[in-house]
């Protein structure tokens, strides 16, 4: 994906979210789907244009990237026979679509053809507008609070389970979420929030990151150095540089410990709130898997 491109503009669809990310937000939102692949050159052409445009048109419409190899069955359900190959849906409905590359004047046509202008940029917030960062201590005590005033809403204990890993007790944080009632155990925040506790308890017992980075730098084949180095620097706010470390495992060896590496890469995109970052190395893992 583009530098370019505003991350909520440009997104990974899938079969499981296609109806949410894609039909329901095109009642709002004109949605373009580009199916493309990894290894396919034309697609090389048309994505990143595309990108430029998503970015360009400033919420106009919006682009969801389907990876046919990896979503072969939402591209049976499209009948894609070649890429790259794009459709329009509008109002929860498909309206058009073109196979192959087309430059970016006969793409700008193709929108205004269907109504979609470029949109003006938002003003910029004045400083008196900007709502400064929640402090996570202080959010942990609010939502204690909450939750003794409203002990009957697990939702609260969910909220405050993330709040606490925010500040590194993990262990407080864990057993709020192993009291949650089955309906919300398998909520996203909850499956993202047993993600992160899994990072988080990792790294609490892994070596410092110079010893990390000394035995990588000894032996680049260290792939348990490398993923305990990337989880470190995803929990530390550094999400790309693991990112980088989990791709390296991927390309040196995916086979690693049952498949590691690909495991690790996606636990941390489940994780990663950057969509522009997590979409960019999900088609870097594609690339290298079809290898």
């Amino acid at each position: 994906m583009s530098e370019t491109a505003q991350p909520n503009h440009v997104f990974d669809a899938t079969t499981a979210s296609f109806e949410a990310d894609v039909l329901k937000r095109s009642l709002q939102v004109p949605v373009l789907v580009d199916f493309w692949a990894a290894w396919c050159g034309p697609c090389k052409q048309l994505g990143p244009t595309l990108e430029k445009l998503a970015a360009d048109y400033n919420g106009a419409f919006l682009l969801a990237k389907v990876d046919v190899d990896a979503e072969q069955q939402l591209a049976a359900a499209f009948q894609i026979r070649s890429i790259p190959t794009v459709m329009l849906v509008k109002d929860g409905q498909l309206v058009d679509g073109f196979p192959g590359a087309l430059p970016e004047g006969q793409l700008r046509e193709f929108l205004k053809h269907h109504g979609i202008e470029p949109a003006a940029a938002a003003p910029e917030p004045e400083a008196s507008e900007i709502t400064p960062s929640l402090d996570p201590h202080a959010e942990v005590m609010r939502l204690r609070k909450a939750v003794e005033a409203a002990p009957e809403q697990p939702e609260l204990k969910l909220d405050l389970a993330l709040a606490l890993l925010a500040t590194g007790n993990s262990h407080e944080a864990e057993q709020l979420l192993d009291s949650l009632p089955a309906n919300l155990s398998t909520d996203e925040r909850a499956t993202k929030a047993r993600t992160r506790l899994k990072f988080a308890t990792l790294v609490r017992d892994a070596p410092p990151p110079q010893i990390l980075e000394t035995a990588i730098t000894s032996n680049p084949d260290d792939l348990r150095a490398r993923y305990l180095l990337g989880m470190q620097r995803i929990v530390g706010g550094d999400p790309e540089a693991g990112l980088e470390q989990f791709l390296e495992m991927l390309q040196r060896n995916r086979g690693f410990e049952s498949g590691l590496p690909k495991q690790a890469l996606l636990d941390a995109f489940r994780i990663i709130d950057d969509d522009e970052l997590v979409g960019r190395y999900r088609r870097r893992m594609a690339s290298l898997l079809l290898v």
